[in-house]
């Protein structure tokens, strides 16, 4: 539900860890998985057994990624940004302040691309105890790495760490999680609220037993994830399908950005629908 209400099309679903399993097992799950996804969007997509640990259909999982999956179009030239997934500190206890490393931040670069020496802004950065209120921060690129290991410039595709020139308190224990990362002055200003298109599903998603989801209702805390960042909120106005979010702290977010929306059912948050955010 989730997916089709995202808007993804292209699946490809594993059948993981095969190697624990009789075949009789195996090919019973699989009857299972696909009753599961009869007419879901899910019905006609590939089924494969796998095993990482023993190498076992991994290069026909790769194929039907390459067949399947078809290849987003980057443009290059469009100002980069990352949502932050991790934020840490590299340096060891005891390390001597001029051996230290600048705080490190992983995540996903989603357009354009990043060289080392690149001046970044991260938004909405810090929370300023003295000001109340949260505050960007710029830094320099001082290295690059990916799976590949380190590199001069990164491109969207696959995870990154952007080592930079941050004191290291300000990205340990995964503060920056949520903020974006672009070029000084081409990110969105910090939104306390936006409206939303919203889609709700017919059932929450997780409940061990069919939860109907009703409209939402003004004044509902509801929890809001976007990109990396997941934010309390409440519906402040309700008017069919589009309502207004009012967030507990400040969000950096484009227009257009799809949002997953979440509410509390039996102390537990579940996903209860998705939306567009029109302003």
């Amino acid at each position: 539900m989730a997916l089709q209400i995202l808007g993804i099309k292209h699946l490809i679903i594993t059948q993981n860890k095969a190697d624990l399993v009789s075949y009789e097992d195996a090919m019973e799950n699989y009857k299972q998985i696909k009753n599961f996804i009869k007419d879901s969007i899910a019905e006609k997509s590939p089924i494969l057994p796998v095993s990482a640990q023993h190498k076992l259909n991994i290069d026909a999982l790769i194929q039907a990624i390459e067949e399947n999956i078809p290849t987003p179009k980057r443009d290059r030239s469009l100002n980069p940004v990352m949502h932050v997934l991790r934020s840490f500190d590299v340096n060891k206890p005891g390390t001597l302040v001029k051996d230290i490393k600048g705080g490190v931040l992983g995540g996903a670069l989603v357009q354009g691309e990043f060289k080392t020496g690149d001046e970044i802004e991260i938004r909405p950065g810090i929370y300023d105890d003295k000001k109340a209120k949260y505050e960007s921060m710029v830094t320099e690129i001082a290295s690059l790495g990916t799976g590949a290991g380190i590199v001069d410039t990164v491109k969207p595709g696959g995870l990154i760490a952007i080592g930079t020139k941050l004191d290291p308190t300000y990205t340990k224990s995964d503060s920056l999680i949520g903020s974006l990362i672009g070029k000084p002055d081409t990110l969105p200003k910090e939104s306390e609220s936006v409206t939303v298109d919203t889609q709700l599903f017919e059932t929450a998603v997780g409940t061990p037993e069919l939860v109907k989801v009703d409209p939402i209702k003004v004044n509902e805390s509801l929890r809001i994830n976007i990109g990396t960042a997941a934010v309390l909120g409440s519906a402040k106005s309700v008017r069919d399908s589009r309502i207004e979010i009012k967030f507990k702290r400040p969000v950096c977010v484009f227009e257009n950005s799809r949002i997953a929306i979440s509410r509390k059912i039996v102390d537990r948050w579940r996903l209860i629908g998705a939306g567009v955010v029109v302003g």
